[in-house]
Protein backbone atom coordinates (compact mmCIF):
# COMPACT_ATOMS: atom_id res chain seq x y z
CA UNK A 1 0.00 0.00 0.00
CA UNK A 2 1.13 3.53 -0.92
CA UNK A 3 1.44 5.68 2.07
CA UNK A 4 1.52 9.06 0.43
CA UNK A 5 0.18 9.95 -3.33
CA UNK A 6 1.48 13.33 -4.75
CA UNK A 7 1.26 14.67 -8.38
CA UNK A 8 2.99 17.96 -9.95
CA UNK A 9 5.18 19.30 -12.07
CA UNK A 10 9.19 18.24 -11.45
CA UNK A 11 11.92 20.51 -13.47
CA UNK A 12 15.54 20.60 -14.66
CA UNK A 13 17.06 22.95 -11.75
CA UNK A 14 20.23 25.12 -12.62
CA UNK A 15 22.01 26.24 -9.68
CA UNK A 16 24.18 29.59 -9.68
CA UNK A 17 26.86 30.45 -6.92
CA UNK A 18 27.09 33.68 -9.05
CA UNK A 19 25.30 36.08 -11.15
CA UNK A 20 23.53 34.31 -13.92
CA UNK A 21 24.61 37.46 -16.32
CA UNK A 22 28.21 37.06 -15.38
CA UNK A 23 27.91 33.30 -16.80
CA UNK A 24 30.15 30.53 -14.87
CA UNK A 25 29.22 26.62 -14.31
CA UNK A 26 25.98 25.50 -12.88
CA UNK A 27 25.20 22.68 -11.16
CA UNK A 28 22.26 20.82 -12.97
CA UNK A 29 19.59 18.72 -10.29
CA UNK A 30 15.92 18.58 -10.69
CA UNK A 31 13.06 20.77 -8.29
CA UNK A 32 9.75 20.66 -7.62
CA UNK A 33 7.71 20.77 -4.64
CA UNK A 34 5.70 17.88 -4.94
CA UNK A 35 8.67 15.68 -5.61
CA UNK A 36 10.89 17.43 -2.36
CA UNK A 37 8.15 15.98 -0.24
CA UNK A 38 8.04 12.77 -1.72
CA UNK A 39 11.60 12.65 -1.86
CA UNK A 40 11.57 13.46 1.80
CA UNK A 41 8.85 11.21 3.24
CA UNK A 42 10.83 8.55 1.09
CA UNK A 43 13.90 8.42 2.96
CA UNK A 44 12.38 8.48 6.46
CA UNK A 45 10.72 5.35 5.69
CA UNK A 46 7.55 5.97 3.77
CA UNK A 47 6.15 4.15 0.77
CA UNK A 48 5.27 7.50 -1.68
CA UNK A 49 4.09 7.64 -5.28
CA UNK A 50 4.81 11.06 -7.66
CA UNK A 51 2.86 11.25 -10.56
CA UNK A 52 3.84 13.91 -13.47
CA UNK A 53 4.80 14.64 -16.56
CA UNK A 54 8.18 15.16 -18.17
CA UNK A 55 9.21 15.75 -21.90
CA UNK A 56 10.68 13.31 -23.86
CA UNK A 57 14.23 14.55 -23.62
CA UNK A 58 17.07 14.14 -21.58
CA UNK A 59 15.91 16.43 -18.54
CA UNK A 60 13.15 14.85 -18.30
CA UNK A 61 14.91 11.42 -18.20
CA UNK A 62 16.74 12.83 -15.24
CA UNK A 63 13.34 13.79 -13.14
CA UNK A 64 12.43 10.27 -13.66
CA UNK A 65 15.95 8.74 -12.60
CA UNK A 66 16.29 11.10 -9.94
CA UNK A 67 13.13 10.38 -8.01
CA UNK A 68 13.55 6.15 -8.52
CA UNK A 69 17.28 6.62 -7.39
CA UNK A 70 15.40 8.22 -4.04
CA UNK A 71 13.09 5.43 -4.12
CA UNK A 72 9.90 6.90 -4.84
CA UNK A 73 7.19 5.51 -7.34
CA UNK A 74 6.66 7.00 -10.93
CA UNK A 75 5.06 4.15 -12.25
CA UNK A 76 2.43 6.29 -13.06
CA UNK A 77 4.18 9.55 -14.29
CA UNK A 78 5.05 9.24 -17.61
CA UNK A 79 7.16 11.42 -20.90
CA UNK A 80 4.96 13.67 -23.00
CA UNK A 81 5.92 15.08 -26.12
CA UNK A 82 3.47 18.09 -26.12
CA UNK A 83 6.29 20.32 -24.20
CA UNK A 84 9.89 20.05 -22.91
CA UNK A 85 10.41 19.44 -19.16
CA UNK A 86 10.29 22.50 -17.39
CA UNK A 87 13.43 24.55 -16.52
CA UNK A 88 14.01 26.55 -13.00
CA UNK A 89 17.50 28.39 -12.80
CA UNK A 90 18.26 29.58 -8.86
CA UNK A 91 20.78 32.18 -8.60
CA UNK A 92 22.40 33.31 -5.23
CA UNK A 93 22.34 36.59 -5.47
CA UNK A 94 22.94 38.27 -1.78
CA UNK A 95 24.10 36.16 1.24
CA UNK A 96 21.23 33.69 1.71
CA UNK A 97 18.39 35.58 -0.59
CA UNK A 98 17.99 33.68 -3.94
CA UNK A 99 16.82 35.07 -7.11
CA UNK A 100 14.24 32.10 -9.22
CA UNK A 101 13.73 32.51 -12.53
CA UNK A 102 11.19 29.85 -13.99
CA UNK A 103 11.20 28.85 -18.08
CA UNK A 104 7.68 26.60 -17.61
CA UNK A 105 5.14 28.30 -20.07
CA UNK A 106 4.31 25.34 -22.36
CA UNK A 107 5.90 22.55 -20.75
CA UNK A 108 5.12 19.23 -20.49
CA UNK A 109 4.00 19.35 -16.76
CA UNK A 110 1.14 22.60 -17.54
CA UNK A 111 -0.61 19.40 -19.95
CA UNK A 112 -1.40 17.47 -16.91
CA UNK A 113 -4.84 16.37 -16.70
CA UNK A 114 -7.29 14.53 -13.96
CA UNK A 115 -6.63 11.27 -16.55
CA UNK A 116 -3.31 11.30 -15.52
CA UNK A 117 -3.97 11.38 -11.70
CA UNK A 118 -6.41 9.72 -11.17
CA UNK A 119 -5.05 6.26 -12.03
CA UNK A 120 -2.77 6.59 -9.45
CA UNK A 121 -5.35 7.00 -6.47
CA UNK A 122 -6.15 3.51 -7.56
CA UNK A 123 -5.67 1.39 -4.71
CA UNK A 124 -6.34 4.76 -2.59
CA UNK A 125 -3.45 5.81 -0.59
CA UNK A 126 -3.07 6.71 2.98
CA UNK A 127 -2.93 9.73 2.53
CA UNK A 128 -2.78 12.39 -1.14
CA UNK A 129 -0.63 15.86 -0.77
CA UNK A 130 -1.08 18.33 -2.87
CA UNK A 131 -0.25 21.72 -3.68
CA UNK A 132 -1.07 25.16 -4.63
CA UNK A 133 1.68 25.30 -7.21
CA UNK A 134 0.04 22.72 -9.49
CA UNK A 135 -3.55 24.64 -10.24
CA UNK A 136 -1.45 27.67 -11.24
CA UNK A 137 -0.01 25.77 -13.91
CA UNK A 138 -3.38 25.98 -16.09
CA UNK A 139 -7.17 24.54 -16.39
CA UNK A 140 -6.21 20.74 -16.35
CA UNK A 141 -3.56 20.88 -13.73
CA UNK A 142 -6.29 22.79 -11.91
CA UNK A 143 -9.06 20.23 -12.46
CA UNK A 144 -6.24 17.44 -11.73
CA UNK A 145 -5.82 19.06 -7.88
CA UNK A 146 -9.72 19.52 -7.57
CA UNK A 147 -11.14 16.56 -9.06
CA UNK A 148 -8.24 14.21 -6.96
CA UNK A 149 -9.08 15.73 -3.54
CA UNK A 150 -12.40 14.90 -4.21
CA UNK A 151 -12.16 11.85 -5.35
CA UNK A 152 -9.78 11.07 -2.43
CA UNK A 153 -12.19 12.56 0.34
CA UNK A 154 -14.95 10.16 -1.09
CA UNK A 155 -12.42 7.23 -0.70
CA UNK A 156 -11.89 8.51 3.03
CA UNK A 157 -7.95 9.09 2.45
CA UNK A 158 -6.71 12.04 3.92
CA UNK A 159 -5.87 15.15 1.76
CA UNK A 160 -2.96 17.42 2.67
CA UNK A 161 -2.84 20.89 0.92
CA UNK A 162 0.31 22.86 1.26
CA UNK A 163 -0.95 26.51 0.01
CA UNK A 164 2.55 27.13 -1.28
CA UNK A 165 1.53 30.43 -3.50
CA UNK A 166 3.35 31.47 -6.41
CA UNK A 167 2.59 35.22 -7.57
CA UNK A 168 4.65 34.79 -10.17
CA UNK A 169 2.42 32.25 -11.65
CA UNK A 170 -1.39 33.63 -10.50
CA UNK A 171 -2.56 36.07 -8.29
CA UNK A 172 -4.22 36.13 -5.21
CA UNK A 173 -7.93 35.99 -5.87
CA UNK A 174 -7.21 33.68 -8.21
CA UNK A 175 -5.71 31.14 -6.22
CA UNK A 176 -7.95 31.69 -3.58
CA UNK A 177 -11.15 31.04 -6.00
CA UNK A 178 -9.70 27.33 -6.62
CA UNK A 179 -8.57 26.71 -3.12
CA UNK A 180 -11.28 27.97 -1.08
CA UNK A 181 -14.05 25.71 -2.65
CA UNK A 182 -11.37 22.56 -1.62
CA UNK A 183 -11.47 23.64 2.46
CA UNK A 184 -14.00 21.00 3.44
CA UNK A 185 -12.39 18.38 1.94
CA UNK A 186 -9.24 18.87 3.80
CA UNK A 187 -7.83 16.94 6.42
CA UNK A 188 -4.64 18.90 7.07
CA UNK A 189 -3.60 23.05 5.64
CA UNK A 190 -0.52 23.96 5.64
CA UNK A 191 0.47 27.23 4.92
CA UNK A 192 2.61 30.75 5.90
CA UNK A 193 0.53 33.39 7.93
CA UNK A 194 0.24 35.38 4.81
CA UNK A 195 -1.39 31.86 2.85
CA UNK A 196 -4.36 31.04 5.43
CA UNK A 197 -6.43 33.53 3.86
CA UNK A 198 -6.36 31.82 0.41
CA UNK A 199 -7.79 28.89 1.44
CA UNK A 200 -9.69 30.08 4.57
CA UNK A 201 -13.57 31.66 3.62
CA UNK A 202 -13.21 35.73 2.58
CA UNK A 203 -15.21 36.72 5.91
CA UNK A 204 -12.19 35.51 8.02
CA UNK A 205 -10.01 38.59 8.75
CA UNK A 206 -7.72 37.66 11.09
CA UNK A 207 -4.98 34.38 11.66
CA UNK A 208 -7.42 33.70 14.96
CA UNK A 209 -10.40 33.76 12.68
CA UNK A 210 -8.82 31.78 9.84
CA UNK A 211 -7.45 29.44 11.44
CA UNK A 212 -11.07 28.67 13.45
CA UNK A 213 -13.12 28.68 9.84
CA UNK A 214 -10.70 25.62 8.59
CA UNK A 215 -11.22 23.83 12.09
CA UNK A 216 -15.15 24.42 11.88
CA UNK A 217 -15.39 23.85 7.99
CA UNK A 218 -14.03 19.96 8.89
CA UNK A 219 -9.88 20.25 8.30
CA UNK A 220 -8.26 18.18 11.08
CA UNK A 221 -5.18 20.39 11.57
CA UNK A 222 -3.83 23.51 10.04
CA UNK A 223 0.04 24.26 10.90
CA UNK A 224 1.26 27.61 10.20
CA UNK A 225 5.17 27.89 9.19
CA UNK A 226 6.78 31.01 10.19
CA UNK A 227 10.38 30.19 8.75
CA UNK A 228 13.01 31.30 11.49
CA UNK A 229 10.33 31.62 14.18
CA UNK A 230 9.16 27.99 13.67
CA UNK A 231 5.81 26.55 13.24
CA UNK A 232 2.35 26.79 15.01
CA UNK A 233 -0.27 23.59 15.11
CA UNK A 234 -4.15 23.84 15.85
CA UNK A 235 -6.35 20.88 16.00
CA UNK A 236 -9.75 21.32 17.48
CA UNK A 237 -7.82 19.89 21.15
CA UNK A 238 -5.20 22.14 21.29
CA UNK A 239 -2.68 24.57 19.95
CA UNK A 240 1.15 24.29 20.47
CA UNK A 241 4.21 26.54 18.96
CA UNK A 242 7.32 24.57 18.00
CA UNK A 243 10.40 26.66 17.81
CA UNK A 244 12.72 26.37 14.61
CA UNK A 245 16.19 24.37 14.92
CA UNK A 246 19.20 26.57 14.95
CA UNK A 247 21.57 26.15 12.16
CA UNK A 248 23.87 27.55 9.64
CA UNK A 249 22.06 28.85 6.77
CA UNK A 250 23.63 27.53 3.46
CA UNK A 251 20.34 27.50 1.32
CA UNK A 252 16.51 28.76 2.24
CA UNK A 253 15.00 26.94 -0.81
CA UNK A 254 12.74 23.87 -0.35
CA UNK A 255 13.05 24.40 3.50
CA UNK A 256 9.25 24.48 3.48
CA UNK A 257 8.86 21.29 1.52
CA UNK A 258 11.28 19.56 3.91
CA UNK A 259 9.16 21.09 6.60
CA UNK A 260 5.83 19.53 5.10
CA UNK A 261 7.67 15.75 4.30
CA UNK A 262 8.79 15.75 8.16
CA UNK A 263 5.31 16.64 9.21
CA UNK A 264 3.27 14.25 7.45
CA UNK A 265 6.10 11.90 8.29
CA UNK A 266 4.96 12.33 11.99
CA UNK A 267 1.34 12.07 11.10
CA UNK A 268 1.82 8.66 9.59
CA UNK A 269 4.05 7.19 12.32
CA UNK A 270 0.72 8.50 14.43
CA UNK A 271 2.96 11.23 16.42
CA UNK A 272 0.68 13.66 18.72
CA UNK A 273 0.83 17.11 17.71
CA UNK A 274 3.93 18.10 19.55
CA UNK A 275 5.77 14.78 17.84
CA UNK A 276 4.40 16.33 14.06
CA UNK A 277 5.88 19.41 14.85
CA UNK A 278 9.34 19.04 16.03
CA UNK A 279 9.95 16.57 13.21
CA UNK A 280 8.89 18.94 10.77
CA UNK A 281 10.98 21.72 11.74
CA UNK A 282 13.54 19.24 12.54
CA UNK A 283 13.85 18.15 8.48
CA UNK A 284 13.54 22.05 7.48
CA UNK A 285 16.41 22.54 9.61
CA UNK A 286 17.78 20.02 7.76
CA UNK A 287 17.24 21.42 4.82
CA UNK A 288 18.18 25.05 5.26
CA UNK A 289 21.60 24.12 6.28
CA UNK A 290 22.06 22.64 3.17
CA UNK A 291 22.47 23.11 -0.49
CA UNK A 292 19.36 22.44 -2.72
CA UNK A 293 16.09 21.49 -2.93
CA UNK A 294 16.12 17.91 -1.21
CA UNK A 295 19.64 17.18 -1.60
CA UNK A 296 20.42 17.35 2.49
CA UNK A 297 16.78 15.88 3.55
CA UNK A 298 17.75 12.98 6.63
CA UNK A 299 17.05 9.64 6.39
CA UNK A 300 15.25 8.35 9.66
CA UNK A 301 18.42 7.55 11.50
CA UNK A 302 20.12 11.22 10.38
CA UNK A 303 16.81 12.70 12.67
CA UNK A 304 18.85 13.34 15.76
CA UNK A 305 22.14 14.07 14.28
CA UNK A 306 21.14 18.00 15.29
CA UNK A 307 21.76 16.81 18.55
CA UNK A 308 24.91 16.17 18.11
CA UNK A 309 27.33 19.23 19.60
CA UNK A 310 28.39 21.50 17.26
CA UNK A 311 32.03 20.77 15.77
CA UNK A 312 31.67 17.21 16.23
CA UNK A 313 33.12 13.99 14.40
CA UNK A 314 31.15 11.33 14.38
CA UNK A 315 33.64 8.19 14.20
Amino acid sequence: MIDVATFGETMAALRARDPIRLGGTMRLSVAGAESNVAIGLARLGHRVRWTGLVGTDETGELVLRTLRAEGVDVSHARADGRGPTGLILFERRIGDLTRVIYHRAGSAGSFLDAADVLPALDPPPRLLHVTGITPALGPGPADAVCTAVRTAAAAGVRVCLDVNHRSRLWTRDAAAEVLRPLASLLSVVIASDDELELVAPASAATEHERVAALLDAGVSEVVVKRGADGATGHTLAETLHAKARRVPVTDLVGAGDAFVAGHLSGLLDGLDLAGRLERAVTAGAFAVASPGDWEGLPTRAELGLLDALPGSTLR
